[in-house]
């Protein structure tokens, strides 16, 4: 008797935890270097079928599913969510950066670069901090201690994780921008290399 696969197929990131990207975004890295690993890995963590059983799948839909996946995961499209609710708590992200605590920037610093890897909870820790007072679009946060506690941060979707990241990567973008716009007004006095270097930031963070 021929016994049916049921497959879900994500078609956003509510779906998937910082904890199971991290798991995800792992075995990637380990596999880069083979498609098949790599599209196995995908079936896997955001699909749940087992590598054994990929084979079993007949080409129209496994080509189907796979390129769901490649496009699912090809999502840029994120805002920043400036209130999430975990547990019961609401959790409102930083409201003034330029008058963050002190001790909350040198937290943040020093993790060097905001990327999400395995210290991406306590960054989020950091910038979201329970909402104390509400009026209308206004609202204030606790007073950042460096004890919040992160680890409920890894069971959040990763729709809440990407906006925040896009937010820093967006912000940078148009730094970036009016720096070099501000540059090339004054382009007579600016050594020949600090445009091509502003440039080649820019595409890092494109990347990232």
């Amino acid at each position: 008797m021929k016994k049916e696969l049921k497959i879900e197929v994500p078609n956003n990131y509510s779906a998937i935890t910082l904890e199971k990207y991290l798991r995800l975004h792992k075995d990637l890295e380990t596999y880069k270097d083979d498609t098949d690993a790599v599209t196995a890995t995908l079936f896997y963590h955001l699909c749940g079928v087992e590598p054994g059983m990929i084979n079993k799948i007949d080409t129209e839909t496994f080509t189907k599913i796979k390129n769901q996946l490649y496009s699912f995961l090809a999502q840029q499209d994120f805002d920043l969510q400036r209130f999430v609710t975990i547990n019961g708590v609401e959790y409102g992200f930083e409201p003034n950066l330029s008058q963050m605590a002190y001790g909350a920037y040198v937290d943040i610093a020093k993790y060097k670069d905001l990327k999400i890897d395995e210290n991406w909870h306590k960054i989020m820790g950091i910038l979201y901090r329970p909402v104390t007072k509400r009026v209308g679009k206004l609202y204030e946060i606790a007073e950042y201690t460096g004890n919040e506690p992160t680890e409920h941060w890894n069971e959040v979707n990763m729709e809440v994780h990407f906006g925040c990241l896009f937010f820093f990567i967006n912000l940078s973008r148009d730094l970036l921008s009016s720096t070099l716009k501000s540059l090339t007004e004054k382009e007579e006095e600016m050594h020949p290399n600090i445009k091509s270097i502003l440039e080649r930031s820019g595409e890092a963070i494109s990347q990232s």
